[in-house]
């Protein structure tokens, strides 16, 4: 079976950085699109930012300037590289994989920005 993995969440000021992660295993032939969602409370769960297997990153308009996604294809893992954090940046982040037969979806970890 196909698992995802998310990492690095957790607590951080305004202004500070956070770097989720999220290692795809099992039997994986390819995955052509990773990426990242988020869901605050009492929101629908939003695109955050994708990236292919190529390499071609789209990010939400709210993050743009701030994130960075990236992925490394031989450890089948994405990154997400979280700067100048906001406290609406607040939600659980679910990790994305455009694998067969069906997407998968990470556990969800818990990032909140808060002084």
């Amino acid at each position: 079976q196909v698992q995802l993995v998310e990492s690095g969440g957790g607590l951080v000021q305004p202004g500070g950085s956070l770097r989720l992660s999220c290692a795809a295993s099992g039997n994986i032939f390819r995955i052509t699109v990773m990426g990242w969602y988020r869901q605050a409370p009492g929101k629908q769960r939003e695109l955050v930012a994708t990236v292919t297997s190529g390499g071609t990153t789209n990010y939400s308009d709210s993050v743009k300037g701030r994130f960075t996604i990236s992925r490394d294809n031989a450890k089948n893992t994405v990154y997400l590289q979280m700067n100048s954090l906001k406290p609406e940046d607040t939600a659980v982040y679910y990790c994305y994989a455009s694998v067969t037969p069906y997407p998968r979806w990470g556990q969800g970890t818990q990032v909140t920005v808060s002084s």
